[in-house]
């Protein structure tokens, strides 16, 4: 067909702006208005194309699902009543309500409508039900209470403040109460606000703010024994601005040279020639972003080894008990496993997740028993006798390779920065302000796709660090109208990246560009969204509907002691335990490959984008594998 009609043509320019912005930001939301203010008609047609895509995505998530058996399976937001329990019920009028609430995301599968998984959503509309303020005839199907959210965030994210829109019972004047009795203590309801029937929270946001927290080592340059460290410091001097790089680090040029001297040396001092030996060995392993099968806590196999050694025998059954797993009942019929899986299949699995999960630094931080734990036990049981095997026991030199990486951990967390560290964040930061290109930002965008440009009103680091026990932490707030998918993350990483390498911040311009590179996400765990913001609304809602303004300031106290208790302390308990960030950068740090050389003297030039974002040569360390790729751009994130 060689022509094309003005309607069909126009019809075809509106699908495709809806399918270039039709992707759900950081909040996890369809983004289409916030890419263009303009144009009050596409405006409209893109809210109206991108709100009935979003509503069908929730619809096929809350599509009835059945188990293996044919049985339906149980539907947290499908909560049925018998015909006698609703006709007993009075009927009570509905009102259009703004619910402001906040959570801490730790257990919960989201923000999102998920009728089969554990989501914050569903305890919500759970409380709404118990507590009256949805009746028993609509508790089967969220759509009849016009159940809309804000913001969608992903697994495990948390939230000071967010907005859902639906109709309720709010007759009783303590109904606030009576829904957080029926809520857990990670999820709060801090008010209802009346508004017009119209009101959909989702479209009716301007813009939002998120927070993320940081632990100040992280803008530590890269260890000159490490893959990057080398590479910065090779680019420095062949560009002629090494220098300039060491004046740009200035107090941390020496930091890693302080380290080695009165933290590592002492422990390798004390060890006998054989064991020093070994502990090198490891080390050197280690800032080559080899594997440790030494180390228990990331070689795959050998801790699978030591699992099973420690595991208590138990007679094979002829018939499968219920209850039994999967991996039990190949275990006792190993013909089975020819049938899911070749050997040489089997084999390459097993050794690209040894690679993958191969970083030696990526340990919790705990005291080693050096004692000996080799005492048998048995038991016994109505299935006959139980053996304990002995437990694994540490060579002298895992022991010590333990000690080494633990006095690098605490290393970091005693760095405290200074001013001069926070202004050069804050210089990096400020980049992003304004409209841009953030192609480079987010997953499965172009330079030339319309809705890679966002613009962001500020992007700000808290002068002033607070200290959670052994580390200390740096704020960042960004507002802005709307994030792509994992555009906080990465604007983050891309930030302290520069700080780290001591990156010209023109770099920073040149990634807006049309050159395609590759940003790591910053750790998930610092993420919060603070709050949406309502302003357009507001303003309309006080002058036209006689309704209060939307906004969070009159819970401001409570909210405040939330986030201390419910948020803030479970991402420093869950940093402590698990060294988050620090694996995050170490192995960042010693991955051997060109993908993020662009932090280095040599710029954009230097840096490979991959086309094949699976190298079974050359593995992705574990906490760089979300990155490489394999996302689902309606997931959301935060």
């Amino acid at each position: 067909m060689v022509g094309t009609t003005g309607a069909a043509r126009e019809t075809e320019v509106v699908l495709d702006v809806v399918d270039a912005v039709g992707e759900v930001g950081e909040d996890g939301v369809a983004l289409a208005t916030d890419c263009s203010r303009g144009g009050h008609g596409l405006k409209t047609d893109r809210r109206a194309i991108q709100e009935d895509k979003r509503q069908r995505r929730d619809d096929d998530g809350n599509a009835d699902a059945t188990a293996e058996d044919g049985e339906e399976k149980q539907s947290k937001m499908n909560i049925k009543f018998s015909a006698e329990e609703i006709a007993q019920e009075d009927r009570r009028p509905k009102r259009k309500v703004a619910v402001l609430i906040g959570y801490a995301g730790t257990g919960y599968k989201g923000m999102q409508i998920n009728h089969h998984e554990k989501t914050i959503e569903g305890d919500l509309f759970a409380a709404f039900v118990a507590a009256g303020a949805i009746a028993k005839t609509n508790a089967d199907d969220p759509k009849k209470s016009s159940f809309v959210r804000c913001a969608r965030t992903d697994k495990g994210v948390h939230a000071a403040g967010n907005v859902i829109s639906l109709k309720l019972v709010i007759e009783e004047p303590d109904i606030v109460q009576k829904i957080n009795e029926k809520l857990p203590e990670q999820i709060r309801v801090w008010g209802l606000q009346r508004t017009n029937n119209a009101f959909n929270c989702y479209q009716a946001c301007d813009s939002r703010w998120y927070e993320y927290l940081l632990p100040s080592y992280s803008l530590l340059p890269p260890s000159p024994k490490s893959f990057l460290g080398k590479k910065v410091i090779e680019a420095a001097q062949e560009k002629g601005v090494y220098d300039k790089v060491q004046k740009t680090w200035g107090d941390v040029k020496d930091f890693w040279d302080e380290v080695e001297k009165n933290d590592i040396q002492p422990i390798l001092e004390r060890l006998d020639e054989k064991t020093r030996e070994e502990v090198l060995r490891m080390m050197q392993a280690s800032e080559e972003g080899e594997e440790q099968p030494e180390d228990d806590e990331t070689d795959l196999a050998t801790s699978k080894k030591r699992k099973a050694d420690e595991e208590p025998e138990v007679p094979a059954k002829k018939n499968k008990v219920e209850g039994t797993s999967s991996e039990e009942t190949t275990a006792q019929n190993p013909e089975s496993v020819e049938t899911k899986t070749s050997g040489t299949e089997a084999v390459e699995a097993s050794q690209a997740e040894v690679a993958a999960n191969g970083d030696a630094m990526e340990v919790d931080v705990k005291p080693v028993d050096t004692t000996a734990a080799s005492a048998e036990a048995s038991t016994e049981t109505s299935e006959g006798p139980k053996t304990t095997k002995p437990k694994y026991q540490p060579s002298p030199a895992e022991i010590a390779f333990r000690e080494v990486k633990a006095a690098y951990i605490a290393a970091k967390r005693r760095y405290r920065v200074t001013p001069e560290r926070v202004q050069q964040l804050q210089a990096a930061l400020s980049m992003y302000e304004g409209t841009n290109n953030f192609h480079n930002y987010t997953i499965q965008k172009t330079f030339k796709d319309p809705s890679a440009k966002r613009h962001i009103k500020s992007f700000q680091v808290n002068p002033k660090p607070i200290q959670i026990r052994d580390t200390e932490w740096l704020s960042l707030k960004v507002h802005g109208q709307s994030f792509m998918m994992h555009q906080i993350r990465k604007m983050v990483a891309m930030a302290v990246l520069c700080v780290r390498c001591a990156t010209p911040l023109e770099l920073m311009k040149q990634s807006y560009g049309p050159k395609r590179i590759s940003i790591p996400k910053a750790p998930g765990l610092g993420l919060l969204l603070e709050r949406p913001v309502f302003e357009s609304y507001s303003r309309k809602a006080q002058a036209s509907f006689d309704k209060e303004p939307l906004d969070f300031s009159k819970y401001e106290k409570e909210i405040e002691e939330f986030k201390q208790k419910q948020i803030y302390n479970r991402i420093w308990d869950t940093e402590e335990a698990e060294n988050s960030f620090h694996i995050f950068f170490h192995q960042l740090d010693n991955f051997d490959t060109d993908y993020f050389l662009w932090a280095t003297a040599h710029g954009l030039d230097a840096a490979h984008e991959p086309k094949e974002r699976r190298d079974p040569k050359n593995p992705v360390p574990k906490a760089l594998q979300e990155e490489e790729g394999d996302d689902d751009p309606e997931g959301g994130e935060g």
